[in-house]
This record gives C-alpha cells, structure tokens and sequence, in this order.
C-alpha cells in the first residue's frame, strides 16, 4: 500500500510539472494586450474622425440624390412604356380606329411625350403625327418582327439632344399593320435641383444625352459667370466618363458595404476646387425595382450623375490632442488596474503553489510564507498547519477525538484577510470604469456643439420636395389611366368586356387594390380586384352621378388604413363612372428612400395618410415642431407654397426636417397634401458626431475589455480559488475523507493537486503513527479477506 500511495504521488507530481495552461496569467497578458491596443486607437482614430474638409455626410447626400434621379428616371420611362403598350393593347382590342383618332387620344389623356405618330409598316408611310417630328427615319421596319425589334431605342438629334422612342403595333383584322411611336426626351421628371445643382444623365460610354441645372451661355451676363458655366460642364463632363466606368462595376463590388437602400451600382465622386468650393457628385445606374429583376429603362445602360458645389472649410479638422490625452489617461489607469491585478492576485497565488509544490517535496524546514489577504491568506494559513502535522504536531480534529462525524473540527482558527479575490477584480474593474464611463457617457457630446452643413439641409429639403412631387405625379398617372380606360368604354361595352379591361388594367398596374364600374344610381357594373369602400352614402347623391366632387380623394376619415380612390366618367353611359381604389402599400413604397430618416405623407389637415415605416392612419404629425413646419411650409410665398427645411435643436438632440407640399397640376393638386420628413444628426456622418461615435466606442470596447478579461479571469481562478480555500481550511481542521480535485490543469488546479498530495501524506503518517502505537500491545491480527 504504502509503494502504492508513492506511485499515485510521483504521478500527481509529474502532473505538477507539467507546463501549465491558461490559469491567471492569460487573462491579465491579454488584458493588458487589449488596452495597449484600444491606447493606440484612441491616439490614431481620434484625429481622423473630422479630418475631411467636406464631411462624408454630404458625399452620401449626394449619392441619394443621385438615386433619387435614377428611381425617378427609371419609373418614368417603364411608366411611360406601360401607359403606351396598354394602351395600344386596348385599341387592338376594340374596333379599329383611325390613326388621327388614336394620336389625338393619346395626346389628351397623356402629356409626356414630346412627339407622336402613326406609321403604316408595309409602306413605311406616315399617317398620323402629334407634337414634335418624330425621327421616323431611324426606324427600321424591316426588323421589327426580330427579337426586341419593339424595344425602346436611343436616336440622337441633329440638334445634339438625345430621344427616347417607344414602339408599339397597332393591329386590327383585315387592316394593314401600324407601328405607334411615341418620342420623349430625357428630362427628369420633378427633380428639385435647388440651388447650385446640376444633373445629367449619361450613357454606357459617358456621354450626357440630358443635363439640367447648368445654364447656357447666352443666359448669363457677365464674362465671370460664363467663366463659371464652362468649368460647370467640364467638370461634369470629367464626373460622367467617370460614373459611366464605375456604373460598369457590380452592384455588390460597387457599393460599401452596409450603405444599402438601393439596388444598382451607385456612389460619390470629389472633383476640384475653385474660390473654396468643392465640386463633388453622386452617381447611379438606373436599377429594377427588385434585385434581378430587369425593366425597359434598365436596359438602356443609362446612369444619372449630380453634381453641385459645397464649400470647403478647410478649419473642420479634429484636433488629435484629445485622443492622445485620452490615450495616455488609459495607460496610466490601466497600469495601475493590471498592477493591482498582479500585485494582489497573481504574485500570491503563484507563491502558493510554489510553497505548496515544496511541502509535497517532503521540504517541511521553512514555515510557509503566508498572504496577507484573502483566498491566499486562508490557503496559506492551512499549508501551514499542514506543515506542523506533517512534522508531528496533532490537529484540533485528532485531540478532540470524534468530535464530529469522520472526525472533523469545524472549527475555522487562523486570522483571514477581509478582502477577498473578488473585491480586488472589482477594485480593477472600477479603475477601468473610471476611464470608460466618461468615455461612453459624457466626452465629446455632439448635440450642444454639432455644426449641420447647410448642404445637408438643402438635401433633405430638396429630396423631400422630390419625394413630393413624384407622389402626386403617381396618382396623376393612377387617374390619367381611369381616364383612359373610361374612354375605352363606350356605350355598346358589355359588362363581360368590362370586367376583361379592368382585369387587364389592374394587372399592368399595380397601384390599384380594386377597379370597377359604376352606374349613376350607385348600381356596379363591373368589378375587377377587392371589394369596393365607396360608403352607401355616396351612391347616388349627386345629381349627375359623380361619386365625389374632386377627382381623387380620401373616402374615410377615420380607420387603420386610408381608402384613397379617384374615378373618370364614361362617355355616353349617363354617369357612369369608372372608379379606382389605390393601395396604400404602393404609396407607401414610393416613400422608401434612403437618408431621409422618416418620411410621412399628410393632408391638408396634417393628418398622417402613409408613411416609410410604423405609423397609425390619420394621426398627428409626432411633434409640435413639426406640425408648425408643416403649417408654415403649406403658406404659399408667390404664386405656389415651397419647400422648407429646418435644423431643430432640443432636449432630445439636433433634428434635421423638411417639408415640400404638392405643387403642380393634375388631378392631385386639389388634395393638397404634403410630405414631411426628419431625421436625427446623430446618425449623418458629421465631424462631431464622427468624434462623439467614436468615444462611445472607445469607452465600449473599455468596458468590454475588462469586463472580458475579469469575468474570465473570475471564472477560471477566482471561483475555483475560493472552493480551494474551504477545502484547505477543511483538510487543516481534520477532514481527511474529502479527496480534492482539480477543476483546471492551472496553478489553482496545482495547489489543490499539492493539497490532495498533503492529505495522502498525512493519512499515511497517522496510519504509522497508529501501528506503531498498537504493535507492542498485541500480536498482529489478520485481517478478513477484501478488507484493507
């Protein structure tokens, strides 16, 4: 047995010996590690959070402007190639008609092309023309039947401007085949430019076919603003062949990651500078409304470029004093955090096992140098009493006999040190706190100092205005194709053939939740889509069958969702009216636009009809602010109200809005809406809040820090390091039966293996002591079989 008791101690010794993993050393190198590191980012990152003379913030607001363009763009020319496919589609569906017929209908229901006309194929003749002389010549009749030989095509004028043909076959049986063409020009459709601002639209080799915003030179006076217009178009001709090779780029390679919100190639160009102004540009190819997903623009290969000039305040540059303050501030807490650390936690326990290391070693001379505190102290305490036993001395357990159960004292002599291994994790954690709080809380807070560019108040109000205007423009076109179908329906229309053009409406547009056809007497004729909302108490009111007085409006006024409708009058049908429904969720979609934080649409009453996120219907605008925004903007200054933007400052933060209410013809202006938007400074990247995100970085990755390292380090040592203790006092006061594991293979491990080795050891010597006490008194019993 006793050869036995050796190996197992030789064994647990070489374990001992073994290089140790992890224990208390990991946690605090790589604590230290980790503020070295966060020192050096606080003294290198704090100079660059402002170090551009134009801060990002208006280079991404020009990105968006530039996509707001492309959205604008690329839904005016597939809108425009829709509204002449369905309607070429409903006149080959009825009877045929003459060519002068279907030019002049075209011209009245629709004004967005510049020229029309009707060209019989086989003979290349014209036969009707409307507007602006349609290049006819550029058309070739003989490949119409080849595959896309119908798509749309660029033609360049002799004038230089570029136009966009459309094509569609007008075809009745027993009459020679037609060609409809319609021409339009490549105009952006209710883009505000604002002041300063020019856009463009390129093609795939960079060359603008459209501009606008840069006038020409016969306009302007003097010779130093031709002067000024011409370095305008050079620098926006230097900015398309640019954009026109970067548009090339795939989307996922083109964009940064994390700026999302649109789905083409888009991004921000810096050009020169001239007098302090800086010329900078955003650019985007024009994109599908869903990923993959191609239209008729969208083939074009088109690219819309912005530019406008900011100036540059060359004074907007973060001094790096603060982060190297901040940086030495952090060396010098955390020194004094590690050192704690190493003074109180880790030098004690690394001289505990190796005192504990040396009592297995039989090395009983030198008494054990005891901690002062703590889980250190109290282990140190039992080596020593361990020590005295192992050199003869009894324990309080073997006087008192069986005082207690297997003998054990409970009994806890000894002086203990009051703080314990957690306080002192606690102490250092407050050090690093001290530095991280002030960091994360209260330095460089923005809101009271932050300088909004007035560029990035110009944007929001313009793209506002933008957003505006396209909303009344949809429903202008939601109300020009009632107009068309209403025309479409004559007198001999069946019910049947009815339904079969609302069905064909409402599935080439998707504004529409519900289309049909009402009599004056409130009778439906016809039905295509959900159920009708019209309330009862609008059938039949009005005495010549209008279902309401304008010719879009809100049918509720209260509700979960607003029921916009518009309706067109048949001709010859007594009344009859053809009414459609909008979805509100199509509205809605035409809100989604990156950079203009919250986005509402309200009418006259200000009252919330749609918005780009969580809203309830026919609420109030969220603030008083905004309501008086929204009241002052809606006053017209002239003939017509005009947008305006705001920088609000309060208790909540700075705030930058903007409203822009409808302005225009069409059936929509008598809603007059508005569309409001606002979002927080907090989230433009501007100098000071750039500082301000980046000290709450620094203050969280401090906190992270330490909280990383001392709760591992509480995990890994101190919690085991606190069983060890009781365990030692325990074996000190008698306990002999409890067999002490090792949790880790670490120094606290090794101290509880030393501990393990020191209770065989004493077992061993109280099993001689007790032969030697009972040899001479009586022979030698043997004893039963199986039993030691």
């Amino acid at each position: 047995m006793a050869a036995s008791s050796a190996k197992r101690r030789h064994k647990v010794r070489r374990r001992a010996d073994m290089s140790l993993l992890g224990g208390i050393r990991p946690p605090i190198a790589v604590l230290s590690a980790l503020l070295l590191s966060l020192a050096g980012i606080t003294a290198l990152g704090f100079g660059r959070a402002g170090e551009e003379s134009v801060p990002k913030a208006v280079m991404t607001s020009q990105q968006h402007f530039a996509e707001d363009g492309a959205v604008a763009m690329r839904a005016s020319i597939d809108e425009s190639a829709a509204d002449l496919a369905r309607t070429a589609g409903l006149f080959n569906a009825g009877d045929p008609a003459q060519p002068d017929a279907v030019v002049d209908k075209i011209g009245s229901v629709y004004q967005k092309w510049v020229g029309t006309a009707v060209v019989e194929i086989s003979s290349g003749r014209m036969l009707a023309a409307r507007g602006e002389n349609v290049p006819v010549a550029a058309i070739d009749t003989a490949k119409l039947s080849e595959k896309d030989g119908l798509s749309p095509r660029m033609v360049r004028l002799a004038n230089g401007e570029t136009r966009l043909l459309s094509l569609e076959l007008l075809s009745w049986k027993g009459q020679p085949q037609q060609l409809l063409i319609a021409s339009s020009s490549l105009r952006f459709p209710g883009i505000s430019l604002g002041k300063f601002r020019s856009i463009a639209v390129i093609d795939s080799t960079g060359r603008i076919l459209s501009s606008d915003g840069i006038p020409e030179s016969e306009q302007v006076v003097t010779e130093y603003q031709r002067t000024g217009i011409e370095r305008s178009k050079k620098q926006l001709t230097a900015f398309a062949k640019v954009a026109a090779k970067r548009a090339d780029e795939h989307p996922l390679k083109a964009n940064d990651p994390g700026e999302g919100g649109y789905l083409g190639v888009s991004g921000s160009l810096r050009g020169g500078i001239s007098q302090g102004d800086r010329a900078i540009a955003g650019y985007a190819a024009l994109s599908g409304p869903e990923a993959g997903k191609g239209t008729v623009a969208t083939s074009l290969g088109l690219t819309v470029v912005a530019m406008v000039d900011v100036a540059e305040d060359p004074t907007r540059v973060t001094d790096p004093l603060f982060g190297l303050l901040a940086a030495g501030a952090l060396l010098l807490i955390g020194a004094l955090a590690v050192g704690v650390l190493l003074g109180t936690v880790q030098r004690p326990l690394l001289r505990l096992f190796l005192e504990s290391r040396r009592l297995t070693r039989d090395d009983l001379t030198r008494p054990v140098r005891v901690p002062r505190h703590g889980e250190a102290a109290r282990i140190g305490e039992a080596l020593e009493r361990l020590r005295r036993q192992l050199l003869g001395e009894r324990s309080d357990a073997d006087e008192a006999g069986a005082g207690t159960p297997g003998g054990r004292n409970t009994a806890r002599p000894g002086r203990r040190g009051r703080i314990g291994a957690r306080a002192l994790l606690a102490v250092s954690g407050i050090l690093l706190l001290v530095w991280s709080a002030p960091m994360l809380l209260l330095l460089n807070r923005a809101d009271a100092t932050a300088v909004v560019p007035e560029q990035i108040t110009n944007d929001q109000r313009e793209r506002t205005d933008t957003l505006s205007d396209r909303v009344r423009r949809s429903l202008n076109e939601g109300h020009a194709d009632l107009v068309s179908v209403a025309g479409l329906l004559g007198a001999r229309t069946s019910p049947e053939d009815m339904t079969k053009v609302l069905d064909r409406t409402r599935t080439d547009h998707t504004r529409y939740r519900s289309l049909y056809v009402r009599a004056a007497d409130g009778k439906i004729l016809a039905q295509s889509g959900e159920s009708p909302r019209l309330p009862e108490d609008k059938k039949g009111d009005s005495k010549d069958g209008r279902p309401f007085a304008d010719p879009i409006t809100v049918l509720n006024d209260s509700g979960t969702e607003p029921v916009i409708a518009s309706y067109a009058e048949l001709p010859g049908r007594d009344g009859s009216t053809v009414i459609g429904e909008f979805r509100i969720d199509f509205i809605n979609s035409l809100l989604k636009r990156p950079g203009l934080g919250e986005i509402r649409v309200v009418d006259a009453e200000r009252r919330v009809l749609g918005g780009n996120s969580g809203y309830l219907a026919f609420e109030d605008l969220p603030s008083a602010r905004l309501e008086e925004l929204a009241a002052g903007t809606s006053q017209k200054t002239g003939i017509s109200a005009r947008a305006g933007g705001v920088v609000y400052r309060d208790g909540s933060g700075v705030q930058v809005a903007g409203a822009a209410p409808f302005v225009g013809g069409g059936a929509a202006k008598s809603l007059n809406w508005m569309v409001v938007s606002w979002q927080p400074a907090a989230g433009l990247a501007i100098p000071e809040y750039n500082l301000q995100n980046r000290t709450v970085l620094a203050g969280l990755l401090g906190i992270t820090a330490a909280a990383a390292c001392l709760g591992w380090l509480h995990i890994v040592v101190v919690r085991p390091l606190r069983e060890v203790a009781k365990q030692a006092e325990a074996l000190a006061d008698g306990d002999r039966r409890t067999v002490l594991y090792p949790r880790h293979h670490d120094e606290v491990g090794a101290i509880a293996r030393s501990l393990e080795l020191l209770r065989q050891q004493v077992l061993e010597q109280r099993k001689r002591d007790s032969a030697g006490a009972t040899a001479p008194a009586a022979a030698p019993v043997r004893a039963p079989a199986g039993r030691n």
